[in-house]
């Protein structure tokens, strides 16, 4: 891969990524916490937990494809993020001491 490709793609890495933080952080946190709240047998209280995990946001309801682009926004950050990371040329610890 030319050095150009490799910029290309550390741009749109770190363009995406604090991008998806938010949505998956979220996502994260409201599914542990609904999950929690149903373990105790508090489920029903805490519906709007289980409607912001799924993507509704107050008026905004984003449902039905709010799934499909958290996904597709983590699985983008994955394989960019392997394909640099395979790019990277990795030195064992002897060669970054050369006293070891």
């Amino acid at each position: 891969m030319s050095m150009l490709k490799f910029k290309t793609l550390r741009h749109v890495h770190r363009f995406f990524a604090p991008i998806m933080l938010l949505p998956i952080i979220l996502t994260v946190l409201t599914g542990s916490l609904y999950q929690l709240a149903d373990i105790t047998g508090h489920g029903d209280s805490f519906d709007w937990i289980l409607d912001a995990h799924k993507g509704h946001f107050g008026p905004l309801n984003l449902e039905a494809i709010y799934p499909f682009l958290n996904s597709l926004g983590l699985l983008l950050l994955v394989v960019t993020g392997i394909i640099m990371w395979f790019q990277v040329k990795h030195r064992s610890p002897k060669h970054l001491n050369p006293n070891l």
